[in-house]
């Protein structure tokens, strides 16, 4: 017979177990997703084919800038394209390898090789799928967009510095960041110039920009590469090529897993995990503009993309993300579910069993040239400057944000930039409190009674919150108050109450009664109460019927504290004379 412990025991387990698997499948595909497919394969199928047109390219440059090769991008692209499309938050969302994710593995390629990019994307896999369980997908939404705007910025000019190297066909540039890379390319160039892969490059990035403005749609990115390696290969001119590029998928391994790097892995694991969320996230919204009836999952989204990046590992690929520039040609191809998506990875392995051959015979100058493209496209000059304009608080923020991208890191620019807004918005917060003297409302009392009032109390309203950032600049001035008798504190208007602006605001109760003025509260909201009670000033208060529920309730108190204090006066003298 089972005790009564262990049954709880057992009903607390099937709880844990029932709640598990109730968030589980809530992150898991949904029979609509499949309905949706079956909806309209036609145009999802193009849309499909535009995108993969479109990401070839960029899988490539992106591969090679990462450091692990052109087929490491390829990889990423079909693996992650599958399993983020089928498993995502967003039914018209296209992932693979990305400019902003390429930033961030230089340094751990420089610092653990290809083996320690492996395991870093298979950890950060993990830490999304943990954080779509904990269900933190919706807080993106609170980012400002000059964060978003002066992040991306400085995103288009690290890719675009990323490659200057190999727009300049210098292979042998060192520097410890990518502006120090792309300096010492320059130098190099100077001394030995070969103007070849600069002309393939500016001609690429010529091709798509100008190309673009005439018909969108074409895909100008694939006419550029494929006439610079007609060119490089017909006319001989001296270009690094991509290389040699495997005809088929690695087979998948676990063989890069080592769990004795964890701890040296940790942080830069969380900094990729961090840069997928939000880049992830940006996308969606992005995408979610950009349709009428579309809205994505955050949660799912996030489970999505970690569980592409705990496969992709397994193919020898680089951490994946959402792509922007990949999602909106899916959009604006026609896309209406997840077939698109699945359509385009399929697209792209398909192509590297035809095609693995010729795409090798590709210029880097030409891959550093889209690139440079599309790093243009990224930024909306425009809407920049609009937004660095609009206040000074986001032109600071779009800049700080912007140099802290280029100089240091993409995660600690957002987290810069994220401390700096919520600084400044605090400072605007606290400047819109006041606390200002108002007219005592005597009506009710007789014209001695008015005058004494008048004489003698003083009422102040707080208007606003009172916390951390506001309640110095408001209370200290108060114990200064002379020829005053009691003071009145009219809390109806505070909106905002915390531990600090009630510390505070003790502190100003105690000195002025000290000074034998005593602090009547009117009109205090009860979790206000709470918040005093809990740090010991509202106790006292309470029990001195010095917290009332309305200021007219208020006043009288005060009447009749002025009252008690004449008649002790007059007993005092009183009893002076007998």
């Amino acid at each position: 017979m089972r005790s009564a412990g262990t049954v709880r025991t057992l009903g607390s387990l099937s709880t844990a177990a029932r709640t598990s698997y109730e968030g589980l499948r809530g992150l898991l595909p949904r029979p609509g997703d499949l309905m949706a497919m079956r909806r309209n394969p036609r145009q999802d199928l193009v849309a499909g084919l535009t995108v993969a047109i479109v990401a070839l390219p960029l899988a490539l440059a992106f591969g090679v800038a990462s450091g692990l090769g052109a087929q490491a991008g390829l990889a990423t692209a079909v693996v992650a394209g599958v399993l983020a499309a089928l498993f995502g938050g967003s039914n018209i969302q296209v992932s693979g390898p990305t400019g902003a994710m390429t930033v961030v593995l230089i340094p751990v390629v420089h610092a653990h090789g290809a083996t320690g990019v492996l395991m870093v994307g298979f950890l950060a896999g993990l830490v999304l799928v943990g954080m779509a369980f904990a269900r933190l997908g919706r807080f993106v939404r609170y980012l400002p967009v000059s964060v978003i705007e002066g992040f991306t910025a400085g995103i288009a000019v690290v890719i675009s510095l990323q490659q200057v190297p190999s727009a300049l066909g210098v292979t042998n540039a060192t520097g410890d960041k990518v502006w120090a890379a792309a300096a010492d390319a320059a130098v190099r160039f100077a001394h030995h110039p070969h103007f070849a892969a600069p002309a393939v490059a500016l001609g690429v990035m010529s091709i798509m920009l100008v190309g673009a403005r005439w018909h969108p749609r074409v895909p100008y990115s694939l006419i550029g590469i494929a006439i610079a390696t007609a060119a490089a290969h017909y006319s001989n001119l001296r270009l690094d090529t991509l290389g040699h590029l495997p005809s088929t998928l690695p087979a998948p391994s676990l063989g890069f897993v080592d769990l004795g790097a964890i701890s040296v892995l940790a942080t830069s694991a969380l900094a990729i995990a961090a840069l997928a969320a939000l880049e992830s996230l940006l996308s969606a919204t992005v995408a979610d503009a950009m349709t009428v009836n579309e809205r994505h999952d955050p949660d799912r989204e996030l489970f999505g993309q970690g569980l592409a990046n705990i496969v992709v590992p397994m193919f020898g690929g680089i951490p994946a993300t959402a792509a922007i520039a990949r999602t909106a040609v899916n959009v604006r191809a026609g896309a209406g579910s997840r077939l698109a998506a699945v359509s385009h990875a399929v697209i792209l392995l398909v192509l590297v069993f035809v095609a693995a051959p010729l795409v090798s015979s590709v210029p880097l100058a030409a891959l550093a040239g889209v690139l440079f493209a599309t790093c243009v496209r990224m930024v909306e000059a425009s809407s920049l400057i609009a937004l660095v304009r609009s206040t000074p608080s986001d032109g600071l923020i779009v800049c700080l944000t912007f140099t802290v991208t280029v100089a240091l890191d993409l995660v600690a620019a957002v987290g810069v930039g994220v401390a700096v807004a919520i600084v400044l918005a605090l400072r605007n917060v606290a400047s819109s409190a006041r606390i200002d003297e108002v007219t005592l409302d005597s009506d009710d009392h007789s014209e001695d009674e008015r005058a004494l009032l008048a004489e003698h109390v003083v009422a102040y309203r707080i208007d606003g919150p009172l916390f951390f950032a506001a309640a110095h600049r408001l209370l200290l001035e108060l114990p200064d108050l002379v020829e005053v008798d009691v003071v009145i504190l009219r809390m109806s208007r505070v909106t905002t109450l915390d531990a600090t602006g009630a510390h505070v605001l003790g502190d100003t109760i105690t000195r002025l009664q000290r000074r034998g003025i005593p602090v009547l509260l009117s009109a205090l909201a009860p979790a206000h109460e709470a918040v005093l009670t809990s740090i010991g000033v509202a106790g006292p208060l309470r029990a001195a019927g010095r917290i009332l529920p309305d200021t007219p309730q208020a006043i009288n108190a005060a009447r009749q504290l002025l009252a008690d204090a004449v008649a002790r006066t007059t007993g005092s003298q009183s009893h002076a004379i007998t």
